[in-house]
């Protein structure tokens, strides 16, 4: 029987309300009221941000960026989670300030935990065409915000209203990098991550929903299927015949296989019914449905497609807002995003 919209949106608020107490790892629910908030709560998410910028300067950029993303993934629909990973990558490292993009030795993009990124032709495809039509207008880093949003919506996701404004940065190192979870993080060690970047446990929860779509490498998750924590063993909270799917597809750690391996080119809320059968294929996914802090809003997200889709726009809005003071005082619009303007 399908739950009603209502009732799972209660429900979330609810949980939302009681981890949000004094201590969140308390097992007391408080009773605050707290919503579920949508685009018009994020009308004002930073003073240095405008959802105007460019209505006179480059009225056409939003165009401009669809169509080059359109054409991109077009070809090679992969691209679609890649962008989005990519602006993930950015943003949790010294804001969203295009640092990512940076090809230069020593920068994020050089990094071990960067060398799995895809995508950054597609920004430079992007960034030429707007130089012949707005030179030295449109930062690298709205590009790379809009061309995810663009790029999920491709796919079946949600479309959100982006503010603009954000500033090139001119630093990138890749020691910063290792900063980024991997997929073996604890969810504690993930949450206290999102809060120390302004974001909460349903952000953390709804974000991990982009792995509804995309691929990840065989290295990632060989430990789980042959020596889950030194035991020689696979990981026992792997549904088997998942497993059994995995070790197929996995023989070496250079091949790819799809987080989602019921409907991988499709934005939905199937990555949550996956957790509901043990087939979350990183650890870190998995874990969000047997922590007690995570599951009851996983299990919420997977009834109801429109939630999910709601919230994810509002929870990348809040991701792509996340700033660099330095950045934002001494940034800059790169003209090329792989290099600082000299």
């Amino acid at each position: 029987m399908k739950i009603p919209t209502f009732i799972i949106t209660i429900f979330i608020i609810s949980f939302i309300a009681s981890v949000f107490a004094d201590d969140y790892l308390a097992n007391e629910y408080s009773s605050t009221v707290l919503k579920v908030p949508n685009m018009a709560d994020l009308s004002a998410v930073d003073d240095d941000l405008s959802y105007s910028l460019y209505h006179e300067s480059c009225p056409d950029v939003e165009g401009i960026i669809y169509r080059k993303v359109k054409e991109w993934v077009t070809k090679d629909p992969t691209l679609a989670p890649s962008l989005l990973r990519l602006q993930y990558h950015d943003c949790v490292v010294r804001g969203c300030d295009a640092s990512i993009l940076l090809d230069h030795e020593g920068s994020e993009r050089s990094s071990n935990m960067s060398k799995s990124l895809r995508g950054f032709e597609v920004i430079d495809d992007i960034k030429a065409e707007i130089e012949k039509k707005c030179p030295k207008t449109v930062s690298c880093a709205d590009i790379l915000t809009t061309a995810a949003r663009d790029a999920t919506v491709l796919v079946g996701g949600p479309y959100w209203m982006i503010p603009f404004g954000r500033k090139d940065g001119r630093v990138s190192l890749a020691k910063e990098a290792t900063i980024v979870p991997k997929g073996s993080e604890s969810v504690t060690n993930l949450i206290e991550f999102f809060q120390s970047k302004g974001l909460n446990v349903l952000d953390l929860v709804v974000l991990s929903g982009a792995h509804t779509i995309g691929r990840t490498t065989c290295e990632s998750v060989q430990h789980r299927l042959y020596d889950y924590k030194g035991t020689k063993g696979p990981d026992p909270s792997l549904n088997p015949k998942y497993l059994n799917y995995l070790r197929r597809k996995c023989r070496w750690a250079s091949e790819t296989v799809s987080l989602d391996g019921e409907t991988p080119n499709t934005f939905d809320t199937q990555y949550y019914h996956n957790l509901k059968k043990s087939m979350g294929i990183l650890s870190t996914d998995q874990l969000l449905y047997s922590d007690s802090r995570t599951k009851p809003v996983a299990n919420g997200l997977s009834f109801e497609s429109s939630l999910f889709k709601n919230q994810f726009g509002v929870s990348m809005v809040k991701l792509s807002s996340i700033l660099d003071l330095t950045s934002q005082d001494e940034g800059e619009i790169r003209g090329d995003c792989k290099y600082v303007n000299h």
